[in-house]
């Protein structure tokens, strides 16, 4: 008969006993923090049981928030470590200016804002931990909440397309559209410093129109972002990208129609789309700088890495 190791539960117990009440209390707190994104994907994914007052989903978050708590309490000692080394980086970043409290929370508080509004709520924590050169240097950048760039992209949908009617289902891809043309249409390519990358944020951007690829897709998904559009930025072979979220392949045909019969006939006469289709079905459109409209050529098609922005 097999023989099943037995579990020494005094010496499991003995682990968990703390030294320090605040050992507890460090450990929950970090435990919830961590227990909120998980709810969230698993909410998002498991099928809802219609349980009275939710009782389903109460019992899911206790039971991570435990499973959570007790690993954690067994690696409490590197835990508590590892907290006391991030928060003395993230004081001396508050003291200088740079990444710190305000911005870790702020950072955060978005996240689990987005990921509950999300569909696919685990794309977003896979899209922070994907490569992409410069990612907090650039998500930092992309101020779509500036008053400035906001109203630069209200600017642009009064400017064109404004009459546009009978599409309410895609309006605000054509206002996403009017930003692309009046972005594209003023944009001057001018290279780094020869130190190294130089990342403009979206609102100095907006004082010449100016910059090398990075600084155009910065702007852009800020300025498509601040008026309810989903970009992403594409990272290829020594270039940056925007694209924006069409919807479905049934969206792109519609898209199509309006590209071609109704936004930019005159660019986009006798030219096909350029888009992206990912795992989900989504169809992403090229908004490169060198696009005359949307959809326009790729100026290279290969995928390195993505960073979306929900």
């Amino acid at each position: 008969m097999m023989k099943f190791p037995k579990i020494d539960f005094p010496r499991l117990k003995s682990k968990l006993q703390v030294k320090s009440p605040w050992d507890r209390i460090i450990i929950s707190l970090l435990s919830l923090l961590i227990t909120i994104p998980i709810f969230i994907i698993l909410h998002q994914n498991l099928i809802d049981l219609k349980w009275a007052f939710n009782l389903d989903r109460v019992f899911i978050f206790i039971f991570v928030f435990t499973a959570v708590f007790f690993l954690l309490m067994l690696l409490r000692t590197i835990i508590i470590l590892c907290i006391a080394v991030y928060l003395l980086i993230l004081f001396y970043g508050s003291v200088i200016g740079n990444y710190g409290f305000s911005e870790i929370s702020e950072d955060y508080n978005s996240m689990i804002y987005t990921m509950s509004d999300n569909p696919f709520p685990q794309d977003i924590i896979v899209a922070k931990l994907l490569p992409f050169p410069n990612k907090s240097k650039i998500i930092n950048a992309i101020e779509y909440q500036n008053p400035k760039v906001r109203n630069f992209a209200i600017m642009a949908t009064t400017k064109h397309f404004k009459g546009i009617r009978g599409y309410s289902d895609y309006r605000t891809i054509i206002q996403c559209f009017a930003v692309f043309k009046e972005i594209n249409g003023r944009w001057n390519y001018v290279n780094d410093p020869k130190e190294g990358d130089y990342i403009a944020t979206a609102s100095e951007s907006l004082e010449y129109f100016s910059g090398d690829c990075d600084d155009h897709s910065i702007l852009m998904a800020a300025a498509i972002r601040s008026i309810g559009g989903t970009p992403r930025l594409i990272h290829t072979k020594g270039h940056i990208y925007p694209e924006i979220l069409i919807g479905s392949t049934i969206d792109l045909e519609k898209v199509n129609y309006l590209i071609k019969n109704v936004l930019f006939q005159k660019e986009s006469y006798g030219k096909k789309l350029h888009y992206h289709i990912d795992e989900r079905g989504q169809v992403w459109m090229n908004l490169d700088y060198t696009a005359k409209y949307p959809g326009g050529p790729f100026m290279y098609e290969e995928i390195l890495g993505a960073l979306t922005l929900n």
